[in-house]
């Protein structure tokens, strides 16, 4: 770390920003320090310093609380000091094809940032320092680069500092200078704690982001976090509160990928049991289901039909969630998109018009399972030329087998076996999801019926 312009006391004084509910104003007597930072070193591991500037920024960064009384009370550092920190980063810019083609380069970048001591302190999660600083008279709330201590204290799960702050009054509404509050910055499952302070010292569980008009839960939602959402709902959170794309929480829920060991299936049930709406639709028309099934999440999809949602919704463009799922399954392979497809032929999905089935096989060809599950829900379909044109040649060749089976029925009909399947499933209609499994027949037989993938066509 090498300092510039560093003085410690004796400067005039900067224009520094705090949000609050008036607008930003200045805080009387805060002074700029100005740092800059090697790209080749960490923020959390600077190098040794050699001026009390440089060791005051070391100190807050590393926690360490013994150079920070020094520095503090033996050279009457400022608690209330603004650093202006400059770092050089490299950053990807794409530059004119004619000059550096399609690849761009690495450029080296000045970035700017506005911090305070109590900010470092938070971030870093260092009570201790975050105690010593408060009750040497630094403002709780004095937010420099746009963000308070408290909305620092939130993004890394730091509750013991941010229980501090609380404590010496920060205001745990501050906006952002994105406009959100600490509340909104609850997003990791390490934060529930931070949470439930912020709350017992009045923070409003309803207030919106200024940007998107996010609630509290909302932010729950997005991040899949269920004690979150359980806290909010207990504080009388609005389970049907839009933001400003007319999105509830459960609709936010449900544009979520699945994910391992995420809260997903829990958080619908809370969400349901407190009434949420299951076809509440956005700005575009989209409900729930729409959103599942272009996420490709079968367990939510599964949920909200088992709840009953319409399987042939359509949104704004007419686009049913079968479409919605047929649209995504190529960019989400590895999360089984086939699955989706068949819960909703399962519980009576419209299928798309056969003639339009050449428009599936471009976009889903890389994708097999959802090609199998869907060419079997037809009794019989004609397979045409235009189909294999619709394949690329990798593709073919990566699925062989089940692609010569696809294409061999050209000019063909289908065998008794799957002639039956059809007639039973047409008996069934939308109920084949629960009737089927009911039936005295094998599994095998069952998954048969059920548009369970064989990896060939018959």
């Amino acid at each position: 770390m090498e300092t510039m312009n560093s003085k410690s006391l004796g400067m005039p004084p900067a224009r520094t920003c705090t949000p609050g509910s008036t607008g930003m104003s200045e805080p009387s007597g805060a002074v700029t320090a100005k740092l800059r930072i090697s790209s080749k070193l960490e923020p959390e591991r600077p190098l040794a310093p050699h001026t009390p500037l440089a060791r005051f920024y070391t100190a807050l960064v590393t926690g360490d609380l013994k150079s920070l009384q020094v520095l503090t009370e033996r050279y009457h550092q400022d608690v209330n000091l603004v650093f202006e920190i400059s770092k050089s980063e490299l950053e990807w810019q794409v530059k004119s094809q004619a000059s550096y083609g399609l690849s761009g380069l690495w450029a080296l970048e000045e970035r700017q940032e506005l911090s305070s001591p109590l900010c470092l302190a938070a971030r870093h999660g260092h009570p201790d320092c975050l105690r010593h600083l408060l009750r040497r008279g630094a403002d709780p709330n004095l937010a420099p680069g746009g963000q308070g201590p408290l909305h620092h204290a939130c993004q890394g799960g730091h509750s013991h500092c941010l229980e501090l702050l609380l404590e010496y009054k920060a205001d745990p509404n501050l906006r952002s200078d994105e406009g959100t509050a600490p509340l909104h910055l609850c997003t990791s499952p390490g934060s529930l704690r931070c949470a439930r302070l912020l709350l017992m010292h009045g923070a409003a569980v309803e207030l919106p982001s200024e940007a998107g008009g996010d609630r509290a839960l909302h932010v729950a939602a997005r991040h899949r976090l269920c004690g979150h959402a359980g806290l909010y709902l207990r504080r009388r959170a609005h389970v049907d509160a839009r933001n400003a794309r007319g999105e509830t929480a459960l609709g936010v829920l449900c544009r979520q990928p699945p994910g391992p060991g995420d809260d997903s299936l829990q958080l619908f049930r809370l969400l349901a049991a407190h009434g949420a709406d299951l076809e509440a639709r956005d700005e575009g028309w989209r409900r729930p289901l729409h959103r599942a099934c272009a996420a490709a999440n079968a367990g939510l999809a599964r949920l909200l039909l088992g709840h009953g949602a319409d399987a042939n919704a359509i949104d704004y463009d007419g686009v049913s969630p079968l479409g919605w799922a047929l649209q995504g399954a190529a960019s989400r392979r590895e999360l089984r998109p086939h699955l989706t497809v068949q819960l909703l032929l399962n519980h009576g999905s419209r299928r798309i018009w056969p003639s339009a089935f050449v428009k599936v096989l471009k976009s889903c060809a890389a994708v097999p399972e959802v090609i199998e599950v869907l060419f079997n829900s037809y009794s019989q379909i004609p397979v045409s030329q235009e189909w294999a044109e619709a394949v690329p040649k990798e593709v073919f060749q990566q699925h062989q087998l089940f692609y010569e089976s696809l294409l061999g029925l050209a000019g063909c009909a289908r065998c008794l076996q799957h002639l039956c399947r059809s007639a039973i499933r047409a008996r069934l209609g939308s109920r084949c999801h629960s009737l089927i499994p009911l039936l005295p027949l094998p599994k095998a037989l069952r998954d048969f019926l059920l548009l369970e993938p064989q990896g060939v066509v018959l």
